[in-house]
């Protein structure tokens, strides 16, 4: 069965969340972007846990339903008449940690993602870790606990239970970060290192750029959205090719091909690294980036005001990475990179991203496709623009070929990714009927 699993969210309880993240408003959102698997996130957090084991039920071995008493809440997009994709979206038991420990006299932040497939593995883990820290704090609880000890505490919780990395090249919380991170997998956990089987690029890195460093070769790369709300679901995702159940699918992870040669873990879905907000290097405060060559000829100081320049994604990679071309193990999973939907619609119609016109446009689309990832991966362009428009069209078949137009982002600021130069896309517009004359209006349409 080919799917698409987002294993990295966050629930309302943890910090800098939406309050609307919550199990039944992100069913709705993963049902509307595409999305048939979805990690639970926050595991650790009493209430979270309470709720999860409220609306939540078995279904596929290791994969959770909501209960038929619990329904989707569409309530955010009741104003608007969509209809989805009749996507029976499952849950996988999640959860990320903070671990904050010191190591060879540094301090070392790193991130790590728990998986499980049942509840009693969960509630172990959090039995061991509330003796640790305090559980109720924020959905990511910050722990003193090292990565090593964290993965040790999984295995023995778990027999099937695995760890991953989290967005692991992240300035400051990440396996790799510049800031307090490692140099190595082994370097990090030791003599349990063996369990680790896959690492999370996060939004600044992509798998080509990993495949520069030779050492991650024996590694699968996961791509997910660590998302804060609901409505950011899959702006990156993972695509299987495999049963239907937690079991194949960690299989399918720590093994992308089987032995016949099949494909099981097919395919990323991936933001534009260069739109990461810790792509390059920089200092947000003087509205100064520059790339890793540049930092070093700075030595590594801001030209402004001569404090420290935050060190970002790349020029971490490059400094790890000892290859000049990216070299992909055979069997690698395929990578889509892709903007999201709102962001192009935005584009296009020359207004902000969470405004009612793109928001009305965007439910449209949804409703005549199905869902976002229909839309920007597989709807043929030609349906795109014969059914709805042909400026849109264009955009997706820009954005399939890799021909987009980037600006980076640095030290905590997002950057810009665009189909069009400003000439062309107003050239373009003029010619666009539905754009042109507005024909596309909803209810609420501004």
């Amino acid at each position: 069965m080919r799917y698409l699993a987002d294993l990295h969210i966050h629930s309302h309880h943890s910090r800098a969340t939406s309050k609307t993240s919550h199990i039944r408003s992100l069913a709705a959102w993963a049902q509307i972007k595409g999305v048939h698997v979805l990690a639970s996130g926050d595991f650790t957090h009493p209430l979270w846990m309470r709720e999860l084991q409220e609306c939540l039920e078995p279904a596929e071995p290791g994969f959770f339903k909501l209960k038929e008493s619990v329904h989707r809440d569409f309530s955010v997009l009741s104003s608007f008449d969509l209809t989805t994709e009749n996507i029976a979206t499952r849950f996988v038991l999640s959860a990320e940690v903070s671990c904050i420990y010191k190591r060879d006299n540094r301090v070392r932040k790193i991130h790590n993602l728990l998986f499980v497939p049942d509840f009693d593995s969960a509630e172990e883990i959090n039995r061991r870790l509330s003796a640790i820290g305090n559980l109720s704090s924020d959905g990511r609880p910050i722990l003193k606990l090292d990565s090593r000890d964290l993965l040790e505490i999984l295995l023995e919780s778990s027999e099937a239970g695995f760890l991953v990395p989290a967005h692991i090249w992240t300035p400051w919380f990440s396996l790799f970060g510049s800031k307090s991170g490692f140099n190595s997998v082994e370097e990090c956990f030791g003599d349990l290192a063996d369990h680790i089987f896959a690492l999370e690029t996060g939004l600044s890195s992509d798998p080509a750029m990993n495949r520069l460093i030779s050492m991650l070769d024996s590694y699968s790369f996961i791509s997910n959205s660590d998302c804060h709300s609901p409505a950011r679901i899959c702006r990156e995702a993972n695509i299987f090719d495999t049963d239907f159940d937690f079991y194949s699918m960690r299989e399918a992870i720590r093994f992308p091909c089987d032995g016949r040669g099949l494909q099981r873990f097919s395919g990323t879905v991936e933001f534009y690294p260069e739109e990461g907000k810790y792509h390059l290097d920089g200092h947000r405060k003087c509205d100064f980036c520059c790339d890793p060559l540049q930092t070093r000829t700075l030595e590594g100081i801001c030209p402004y005001c001569g404090k420290a320049l935050t060190v970002g994604v790349l020029s971490r990679v490059m400094e790890l990475a000892d290859r000049e071309q990216a070299v992909f193990p055979d069997g690698s999973p395929l990578q889509y990179s892709l903007i999201p939907l709102v962001e192009i619609l935005s584009e296009l119609l020359g207004t902000g991203p969470a405004t009612k016109t793109v928001m009305s446009h965007y439910l449209k689309l949804v409703s005549c496709f199905g869902s976002e990832m229909n839309i920007l991966l597989t709807t043929p362009v030609e349906d795109i623009k014969k059914g709805y428009s042909s400026l849109l069209g264009e955009a997706v078949a820009r954005i399939r070929s890799g021909d987009v137009y980037k600006k980076s982002g640095f030290d905590g600021q997002y950057g810009v990714i665009s189909c069009f130069t400003a000439g062309e896309e107003s050239d373009l517009r003029s010619e666009d009927e539905i754009l042109r004359r507005r024909r596309v209006r909803l209810r609420k349409a501004d």
